[in-house]
């Protein structure tokens, strides 16, 4: 019920944002737009789809030369669909993955180890790239007025973000899903699938282990293949601006970038995001001195590169999903 009240609330704000700065002057820097713009506006996205999958190949271990790249890159794009499309804090795709591997001989155990240190690296990634905007916007705008207020919230923000992944990588040295067991039992909790899976969890546990001992350069590199999938992200805000008729320095895109970074993993418990993810970046590009039609039309315009990717998402979850279940049927028919 609640993420129902939480998706009604994020439209309403959406649609009052809109309201009030004018629909007519958000469809007349809209329709400076062409066909070709719009498509210009999603390649940065695939850009960052296909870094993003090459990081996760990384870190597949044994496995990864089973699994054709463009097959993982389906799997990881059907599994981000419902990452988006779940207040999940974008993780509820994370079990279909490891669901959809399995189509290629990839046990569980190592392909959830996969998706557990895949998500770390992107984060670990994630996490840099905010803190490199963060510096860069104070040295852009100072830190005072409405911009320094939203950078030192930034701050504030990424501090929680590091010692989140810190005791993040932390637990996953100690056991992450033994950790779990522990604190469900100490709770006096009883969870039967979580109990039946016991030894399939250590296991992953000491599958996520045994690569930190013996795959530091891998994680490494993954990474830092991830860094350059998030800094994608800038390369749209550049090419969304340029399209308004903008212009923007590479160390301002940076930081715009990672700062909208920042925004929607901070709204991830709103089904999309809707209507946080669109007032704060309203706001971030008012903080950096853009007019609020630049600010609403570059949140527009980056719900469109989503609604795209949703598409092609549901697109490949049918693909392979339709291909494991029919797997999967074929194994339990009798002979």
């Amino acid at each position: 019920m609640l993420r129902y009240i939480l998706l009604a609330v994020g439209l309403i704000v959406l649609c009052l944002l809109v309201w009030n700065i004018g629909p007519s002057n958000i469809y007349e820097a809209g329709s400076r737009l062409g066909p070709a713009a719009l498509l210009a506006v999603l390649i940065p996205s695939v850009i960052m789809y296909v870094i993003e999958a090459y990081g996760w190949k990384l870190v597949l271990g044994p496995s990864a030369n089973a699994v054709p790249f463009w097959r993982l890159l389906t799997i990881r794009t059907a599994g981000e669909v419902v990452n988006m499309t779940t207040p999940t804090a974008y993780l509820g795709g994370e079990p279909l993955k490891v669901y959809l591997l399995k189509q290629h001989h990839v046990p569980i155990t190592e392909g959830a180890a996969s998706v557990v240190i895949a998500k770390t690296t992107l984060t670990i990634a994630e996490v840099f790239y905010i803190l490199v905007g963060i510096v860069i916007g104070l040295f852009i705008v100072g830190t005072g007025g409405s911009a320094g207020q939203t950078i030192t919230a930034a701050i504030v923000s990424v501090a929680v973000l590091v010692c989140s992944i810190g005791g993040f990588v932390f637990v996953q040295q100690r056991g992450l899903f033994a950790s779990m067991l522990s604190m469900v039992k100490k709770l006096g909790l009883r969870i039967r699938v979580l109990e039946t899976q016991e030894e399939h969890l250590r296991s992953i546990d000491q599958t996520i282990l045994s690569f930190y001992r013996h795959h530091r350069e891998a994680f490494a590199l993954s990474t830092g293949v991830c860094l350059f999938g998030w800094l994608a992200e800038s390369l749209e805000v550049f090419v969304i601006l340029s399209c308004l008729g903008d212009t923007a320095s590479p160390w301002l895109v940076i930081s715009i970038g990672a700062l909208a970074a920042l925004i929607k993993g901070g709204t991830c418990f709103i089904p999309g995001s809707l209507g946080a993810q669109d007032a704060g970046n309203l706001l971030l590009l008012q903080a950096f001195g853009y007019s609020d039609v630049t600010g609403i039309t570059f949140a527009l315009l980056r719900r469109f590169r989503e609604v795209v990717w949703i598409g092609i998402g549901l697109v490949c979850l049918v693909l392979v999903g339709k291909r494991q279940l029919s797997k999967d049927h074929r194994a339990e028919s009798p002979s």
